[in-house]
């Protein structure tokens, strides 16, 4: 179907370039503008896939001709774009797990020796643990904070001593029961933080599935989600630590 634009403005003042336009049907907004062509500057862009042209805007044509509200409507990634953002970000990223169980873990073999009483086998060489290791050791920190019922569910045992092999990809991993987290009013919600910008707020079907996550770019809840983040961090406790104190308990 041929998109229907409208002609926003232009920074020109003479209805030439660079202009702005807004797709009627999607919102989207396109814009053209001198290419930009310095190797130099290119090299410095972040994320410019290979079929992407970057061009100079004025920041006064974008504030003028630009739209001034936000899509209201929620953005949905699938499984396969969620998994991007593991490899596109830079410096962090940063889990709160609530949930009592993930279909995933239970289908994996991992879990299965667990159930049987055995020690897990874990592969360090899978895509995600490449993938994982190659940030950390670049620099990146990567982490996680996990809510644990009293008493805890097969689930979240198995994912007390899958910490192992996300502390071996040198993940921070730390725990707290959720009655202290529900003291510490944090949400019910599992949600990953890249970068302290971009949220991605997980979804799951009523399998326990992960069926994708909602983007959430807006600055204002963001950090809000970033003041949850370093209150689940003040609170929780290593998970070597949280594991020897259940022993003590038992």
């Amino acid at each position: 179907m041929a998109r229907r634009l409208r002609f926003n403005g232009s920074g020109s003042g003479e209805g030439g370039c660079p202009a702005v336009h807004e797709d009627l049907d999607t919102g989207e907004i396109i814009v053209h503008g001198p290419r930009l062509t310095d190797p130099d500057v290119i090299a410095q862009l972040q994320h410019l896939d290979e079929d992407e042209i970057p061009i100079v805007v004025p920041r006064n044509t974008l504030i003028d001709f630009g739209p001034h509200d936000r899509d209201t409507q929620p953005r949905i990634l699938d499984p396969e774009r969620f998994a991007r953002l593991f490899k596109n970000f830079q410096h962090s990223a940063w889990h709160l797990e609530v949930r009592a169980r993930y279909a995933s873990d239970e289908a994996t073999e991992t879990y299965a020796q667990f159930v049987r009483g055995e020690t897990p086998t874990w592969d360090l060489t899978t895509p995600w643990s490449t993938t994982i290791r190659a940030k950390t050791e670049d620099g990146a920190a990567v982490g996680r904070v996990r809510i644990v019922d009293n008493p805890p569910t097969t689930g979240q045992l198995y994912l007390l001593a899958h910490a192992a092999k996300n502390a071996a990809l040198g993940e921070d991993v730390r725990n707290m029961w959720r009655a202290d987290a529900e003291r510490a009013y944090l949400p019910d919600e599992d949600f990953w933080i890249f970068d302290s910008h971009i949220v991605a707020l997980c979804l799951f079907d009523d399998g326990d599935n992960l069926t994708g996550a909602e983007l959430i770019t807006e600055p204002a809840a963001v950090n809000q989600y970033n003041r949850l983040r370093d209150i689940a961090q003040h609170y929780a406790v290593p998970y070597k630590e949280f594991a020897a104190r259940m022993t003590a308990k038992e």
